[in-house]
This record gives structure tokens, C-alpha cells and sequence, in this order.
């Protein structure tokens, strides 16, 4: 009984914050894309988001799977949202709707009992190619490359809480305490 109150407790938070996100207004879909790969959007819809927002592509167990133009401070519950919600049967212990996107972000929401697919990572883990993705890794992963300890491991979470996702390896320079031979012994053992 307790899990099943957790789950209706968690739709209806849900659903309050996508009704909240779609009363904002501040996501614009943008049409499908032509075979060429170039997007294409109505030049009105595209004047609503102006020049600060973020483009994000919404897929998984959402209605209305597709790329979204939202402002710049978005969350992730603002990208379901705008994707019309989550489906019944979404796993929303997989995502953190809290956090904040960044542009040119892909948000899959995944069903409940899924497993990663096409080889990612598990959360936090190593993936398919075995280095560990600086955007998703936890501490635990962190901690696995070479001369990186808890404090360091971190450091790099705090950033990426702080700033966002890291949109290149070299990013690492930013955090404090990680400079350019520590770059190097980590630089092929990681990815963005």
C-alpha cells in the first residue's frame, strides 16, 4: 500500500507542476524536422522564445515527444511539460525533475522497469566505451579515475550543481584543484 500511495502522491505532484509549466507558457515546440536535418519553426513562435532559450529533445514516455525551445533557466519538469507530461507508465524515479537543462540537451524518460538502452551508462557508471560521462557520473564513479579522491569527486558535482552540464572535458579546468596534468591523466578516461 505504501508504494502505491508513493505513486499517486508523485502523479499528482507531477501533474501540478506540468499544469504549472504549460500555464507559463514558456516552452514552443518546434515543427518536425525535414528530411534534410535543418529544424524549422513559424519565425512568430520562434520570437516568443527569443535568443536566450534553450533547445532540449524530449523523448521516452512523454505524449508529445519532440524538441522544445524553453527559456533559458528551465527546469527539467518544464521540459515534461512542455512535452504534454509523462505517461502513465513513466519512471519518474529516474529523473530529477529539479534540475536544471542546459542547450542542446536530449531528456529521455524512461518506463518504469527499463533498462538503460544502446549501451549507456547506467547512472553514474561507466559506459558502453568505458569512461564515465562527467554529466551523469556520481561520486562513486567520480572517485574511480585516477588521483580524483571523494573531496575532489566533490568538486565536480558541486560544479555541475552549480553550472550546469559540462559541455567539454576541458571544463574540468574550472573546478578548483583540478589543473593541466590532472587533465591529462583523465582526459581519456572521461566524456561529455
Amino acid at each position: 500500500m505504501g508504494i502505491g500511495v508513493a505513486v499517486t502522491l508523485g502523479l499528482v505532484v507531477l501533474s501540478a507542476a506540468v499544469g504549472w509549466g504549460i500555464l507559463r507558457g514558456q516552452a514552443v515546440p518546434l515543427e518536425s524536422i525535414p528530411a534534410g536535418g535543418a529544424t524549422s519553426a513559424p519565425s512568430d513562435e520562434m520570437s516568443v522564445s527569443g535568443s536566450t532559450g534553450l533547445y532540449v529533445h524530449v523523448l521516452g514516455e512523454v505524449t508529445h515527444p519532440g524538441l522544445y525551445i524553453l527559456d533559458a533557466d528551465a527546469r527539467l519538469v518544464d521540459a515534461l511539460a512542455a512535452a504534454g507530461g509523462t505517461l502513465q507508465n513513466a519512471d519518474l524515479q529516474a529523473v530529477n525533475l529539479a534540475r536544471p537543462l542546459s542547450d542542446g540537451e536530449q531528456i529521455i524518460v524512461p518506463a518504469v522497469g527499463a533498462e538503460p538502452s544502446g549501451g549507456a551508462a547506467a547512472p553514474g557508471g561507466p559506459g558502453a566505451d568505458g569512461k564515465i560521462d562527467l554529466n551523469t557520473a556520481d561520486q562513486a564513479a567520480l572517485e574511480t579515475l585516477p588521483r580524483i579522491g571523494p573531496a575532489l569527486a566533490q568538486r565536480i558535482l558541486d560544479w555541475r550543481e552549480e553550472n550546469g552540464r559540462f559541455r567539454s572535458v576541458d571544463d574540468l579546468l574550472a573546478v578548483p584543484g583540478i589543473g593541466d596534468k590532472l587533465l591529462a591523466g583523465v582526459r581519456e578516461k572521461v566524456r561529455v
